[in-house]
């Protein structure tokens, strides 16, 4: 059993109650625009951490972060991306693969919205945790945490902070 943290688009800020709502998990997955490579050496020096980079990261996190990232955790097939798409509307680049290769979980940022959705056509759960930086359209800043149990994922939990109240004070 693996405890998850994931989120995205941090644009290089993290409010320390993120931490809090991960404390328990057993890794931290980012799907892109860490914002700098400072933002992910801190997530990975609280947990260990897996990522890929977004679209306005910049060589410091490229050469760390793949764009793509596909794995095992348990018995479940994971494919981390930044722009992905959503069920009935993939990227290009991606959906050549995702119709032939389907992942059982597939991640994507850069929405800035919250979204987890079951791709009854495909037969996979999609995640995206929306944005738990600062900058962006979003109102609500947002993560998740759920666990993966061999083939399972269950207890899903949304982490959930109104932007004005993450916004950092000078």
């Amino acid at each position: 059993m693996k405890r998850i943290g994931l989120l995205s688009d941090t644009h290089g800020f993290i409010h320390e109650r993120i931490f809090t709502f991960f404390d328990k998990v057993d890794e931290i997955w980012h799907a892109g625009d860490f914002g700098n490579i400072e933002t992910a050496d801190r997530l990975a020096s609280f947990k260990p951490l897996r990522g890929v980079y977004g679209n306005i990261d910049g060589q410091d996190v490229r050469v760390v972060h793949p764009m793509h990232e596909r794995f095992k955790c348990e018995e479940v097939d994971v494919w981390m991306t930044h722009i992905g798409g959503y069920p009935g509307r993939y990227e290009r680049y991606v959906k050549p693969d995702i119709y032939t290769n389907s992942p059982d979980l597939f991640i994507s940022g850069h929405s800035h919205i919250l979204k987890v959705i079951f791709d009854k056509k495909l037969n996979f759960l999609h995640m995206n945790p929306g944005a738990a930086g600062c900058k962006g359209f979003h109102k609500v800043c947002t993560a998740l945490r759920f666990v993966i149990d061999g083939k399972e994922i269950r207890d899903l939990e949304i982490w959930e902070l109104p932007r004005h109240e993450a916004v950092p004070r000078i």
